[in-house]
């Protein structure tokens, strides 16, 4: 069993995972900003914490994370201002990496999208640029981080039923039911050779447990 620090706990995917982490005998602490929404994550089996990420100082995320074994990253801005996707997406993100650096915490996993990087080709005229840009360099700095991390970047969610069932070999982002994420990322959780990794897929006809599998 995990103690597993969730940020972004009332996502669409987050409460899809949550029941998933819970059922595998994780310990999962579920971070969100909303204290309305508290009912909701418990309804998983999760443990709700209200905090605004976006406002926390790296001292503050040290204190967060600090005594868990994994800290998985599926918050955002959800679009809206470049200013708040960038503060959300990027700055905040990136100080939770360092906060579980400086914690101890060396598990960590960030949701992504299929083809984020420096070479994204977003026009920066596009609604999707800044979010684009944040990602970009939060992925980036894990990437660089003495952490074991997995970034985890399916291709359009989608509200469809799961399948089970993914292609991590496509080069090109076609979509995935949120639900599969979920399971993706539930997966990753509990797969060690998913470290140091970026998992990029969509829907297909590998069952997820092989096709996460280093």
């Amino acid at each position: 069993m995990a103690r597993i620090l969730l940020i972004g706990g009332h996502g669409k995917v987050a409460l899809l995972l949550e029941p998933l982490l819970v059922d595998a005998g994780h310990h999962v602490t579920a971070v969100i900003r909303n204290p309305d929404h508290e009912a909701d994550v418990a309804a998983t089996g999760a443990t709700p914490l209200v905090a605004d990420v976006e406002s926390f100082d790296t001292a503050q995320l040290t204190n967060l994370v600090a005594g868990n074994d994994v800290v998985i990253w599926s918050a955002g801005a959800g679009g809206g201002s470049p200013q708040r996707t960038f503060a959300v997406d990027r700055d905040a993100a990136i100080r939770s990496i360092e906060a579980a650096e400086a914690a101890g915490v060396t598990r960590y996993l960030m949701v992504s999208y299929f083809g984020a990087g420096p070479d994204h080709g977003v026009d920066p005229e596009n609604d999707f640029f800044a979010y684009a840009e944040a990602k970009a360099q939060a992925d980036e700095r894990l990437r660089a981080s003495s952490l074991e991390w997995t970034i985890v970047a399916p291709s359009t969610l989608t509200l469809d039923e799961p399948t089970g069932r993914i292609d991590t070999e496509a080069t090109e982002s076609q979509s995935v039911p949120r639900a599969d994420v979920a399971a993706v990322i539930a997966a990753s959780v509990d797969d060690p050779t998913t470290a140091r990794r970026t998992i990029s897929f969509n829907s297909g006809d590998v069952p997820i447990t092989e096709a996460v599998r280093g």
